[in-house]
């Protein structure tokens, strides 16, 4: 059951019914910052057509479309890590079978911590934001958070990317044409908050962004990093999987070369999903 807090929308309610109706493992999707759900859809069609079943739920009162969320972007602020969990875990509630869970940047973070409450069949976890316990704070993190992180009164508000930011965290590893393209089609403001707790994950003890690692039901884990990713650097991904792999369950990270943080969503998200494919499939039918 939902809480108040925690109230399903009707297009995602329809999503949950289709795949309870479909029989088949469910794929949930969770996106990270500044993008919307809508940076999954191919995704979502090459796990249907691989026997699957899609769900790619927003953050809550996440805009339907990218030009809705840079039309109002107020209504994307204020959501803390905590809440958007809760969100994610108030769904998968609703799927009659547990189901793989495929989250980018802070979206990886929440699968993460999904899978650490026992609610994932399987996690891929791709670039994934750090928590508690990750210690590496590289150059390039801290320059691709500061459009948020300058300004402490980018808490409370939603804090768009300039092309130039966006290029530079996201798109560094793509042609300039590449990058102006997936700007345009799916940059949107992103709330400041998780990134200021983020920031002091490893000083608060009493922080949301946290991972139940040793999670006896945790499942089987991925995490996939870029080499050129400036966002979420190898030392970061690699220093989440130092900590996961005391997990009983199988835990593997994969490097894909030449590749930035848009990896999910540039001109070869492709080889990425399929990277995630065939570590589902070897676990998950």
């Amino acid at each position: 059951m939902t809480t108040p807090d925690h109230v399903i929308d009707d297009r995602t309610a329809q999503q949950i019914a289709a795949c309870n109706a479909s029989g088949r493992t469910p794929v949930v999707f969770i996106h990270g910052l500044w993008l919307l759900s809508n940076s999954w859809e191919k995704w979502a069609a090459v796990m249907e057509k691989n026997g699957y079943t899609a769900l790619a739920p927003g953050w809550p009162d996440d805009p339907e479309t990218v030009a809705e969320a840079n039309a109002h972007p107020d209504v994307l602020a204020g959501k803390t890590v905590g809440r958007v969990t809760d969100h994610y875990a108030a769904i998968i509630n609703e799927l009659d079978r547990a189901p793989v869970l495929i989250g980018h940047s802070f979206g990886g973070l929440l699968a993460q911590m999904l899978a650490g409450r026992g609610l994932s069949a399987a996690t891929v976890a791709i670039s994934p934001a750090a928590f508690r316990g990750v210690l590496p704070v590289p150059v390039s993190s801290l320059r691709s958070a500061s459009p948020v992180l300058a300004n402490p009164v980018n808490r409370g508000r939603a804090v768009p990317l300039t092309y130039q930011q966006f290029r530079y965290g996201f798109a560094n590893a793509v042609n300039a044409h590449e990058a102006r393209q997936l700007y345009d089609t799916y940059a949107v403001p992103a709330p400041g908050l998780p990134l200021f707790q983020a920031a002091v994950a490893n000083v608060n003890p009493w922080t949301e962004v946290k991972v139940d690692t040793r999670h006896p039901d945790r499942g089987p884990l991925l995490i996939v990093s870029g080499d050129n990713d400036n966002t979420v650097p190898w030392a970061v991904a690699h220093a989440a999987y130092k900590k996961q792999r005391h997990n009983p369950g199988v835990t593997e990270i994969v490097k894909m070369p030449g590749r930035g943080h848009a990896l999910t969503i540039d001109s070869g998200w492709r080889e990425i999903a399929d990277t995630a494919l065939a570590f589902v499939q070897r676990f998950v039918q």
